[in-house]
């Protein structure tokens, strides 16, 4: 909740509606550029890439039916050569058609989530106010069918979501058959969880009191702190599960009933690594989304020390000025820009796995299953935070101060979250990319 209580018309969130039309205007407009214009070059310099590869493997065909070695040999560092051209552009072709896609699936579930939610909350009832209520400092909170909804939303969606996976895979043209029943009962799903999830804005946009603490351990803090610092704790054993069993395959260290098995000597630990950290350029999405993180979590920061800052005032530098004119303006604009560093990590995340996936580095094995497993468990978390920044940022901007001194708490929470997503990627990186 808020710690403030705002008097918030239904009409304002009619702007979410606004905003998920831009949304998909700027997905559809990034598909195009990348998916389908430099994805079709690239498409075809992979094509021309590959017609080399089979000349140079008819004429190394040709070679070895001689007794010329030197012939041998030069026809076969053609072949290499033509090899190595054909895996680049295919890469390259990859890099340009996954990026396109992912920025149009993540601005359709953008506008999907200011689309539903807005059009949801604008059509509620407005509530009455008065004077005295809003006075009242010790108003409690009296629960909210927010839980409920999103839980309901997503034990719906898990339900259908093996058929959801098919029919996805048989509309993008693979050889998978589509399975409208549980594709329809996750939409449903889906549908449900966004309303939930735009009730609880509804709720946090027009605030409560800030519940404290009435017991121990925590008696007197703030109850979302306390909440956030145990959920954050809880994060943290899921996460060294991850590095606990990266770590075991790495050391090679078998247990006793595997070994008597014999089924250590077959177990395939190549990893991630193995073929990620050979060439700097394969490493580099990583390495970017590194420094994505890292600088994310200094503009939330800014966001907040703004937000208190009572005396703050536009910087004297003319850019610095015009990108954050008003401290409403400047903690809408560092939020929008953590977002769209959350939201390049994203991009580059899957880019980089389709490039894995196209040398062979696929989940069905033991070191691809821990690898993605964990890499994607971050990368979900991190895009839970996305979408919980999308309202935070619309809460920036339609509220008539934004966020400040006395409703600013709420960044910091979120904060507190992103920095822990930020800590996990700082030791997810050099021990699943460069170990």
């Amino acid at each position: 909740m808020s710690g403030s209580l705002h008097d918030v018309k239904n009409e304002v969130w009619m702007r979410t509606v606004l905003i998920s039309v831009v949304f998909l205007a700027v997905g559809g407009a990034a598909y195009g550029a990348f998916a389908v214009g430099i994805g079709s070059v690239k498409h075809s310099d992979w094509d021309d890439a590959h017609h080399d590869l089979e000349d140079a493997e008819a004429q190394w065909n040709e070679a070895n039916e001689t007794d010329d070695l030197n012939l041998m040999n030069s026809s076969r560092a053609d072949w290499e050569t033509a090899h190595e051209a054909d895996i680049d552009a295919h890469l390259s072709y990859l890099t340009w058609t996954t990026a396109g896609k992912t920025i149009l699936v993540m601005m359709i579930i953008y506008a999907a989530f200011y689309g539903i939610s807005g059009f949801y909350n604008s059509i509620q009832p407005e509530d009455e106010h008065d004077d005295h209520h809003h006075d009242d400092d010790h108003e409690e909170h009296h629960g909210s069918a927010s839980p409920i909804l999103m839980a309901t939303g997503i034990l719906l969606f898990m339900m259908g979501f093996p058929g959801f996976v098919n029919t996805c895979k048989a509309l993008l043209g693979l050889d998978y058959e589509a399975e409208m029943g549980d594709f329809t009962l996750s939409i449903i799903g889906s549908a449900i969880l966004i309303v939930g999830i735009g009730n609880w804005w509804n709720e946090d946009l027009k605030g409560h009191h800030e519940q404290i603490a009435t017991s121990d351990p925590f008696e007197g803090q703030d109850i979302r702190k306390a909440g956030m610092w145990i959920f954050l704790i809880s994060e943290m054993m899921v996460f060294a599960s991850f590095f606990s069993s990266y770590l075991r395959m790495r050391t090679g260290w078998c247990t006793e009933w595997a070994v008597g098995a014999g089924k250590c000597d077959v177990v395939d630990t190549v990893t991630a690594s193995d073929l990620l950290r050979h060439e700097v350029g394969t490493l580099l999405p990583g390495a970017i989304n590194t420094f994505a993180l890292i600088i994310s979590s200094y503009t939330i920061v800014l966001a907040l020390k703004t937000a208190k800052n009572v005396n703050w005032e536009p910087s004297k530098n003319a850019l610095m000025a015009k990108m954050f004119p008003t401290r409403k303006k400047a903690v809408r604009n560092y939020l929008i820009i953590t977002l769209a560093l959350g939201s390049l990590f994203i991009v580059l995340k899957l880019v980089e796995w389709s490039h894995l996936i196209a040398e062979g580095f696929t989940i069905d094995t033991q070191a691809g299953s821990i690898f993605y497993v964990a890499t994607g468990a971050h990368g979900l978390h991190v895009f839970i935070g996305l979408l919980v920044m999308l309202f935070m940022i619309f809460k920036a901007d339609v509220l008539e101060d934004g966020y400040d001194e006395h409703n600013g708490q709420g960044i910091e929470y979120f904060g507190l979250y992103w920095h822990f997503v930020d800590l996990a990627w700082v030791a997810i990186f050099p021990a699943f990319y460069l170990y």
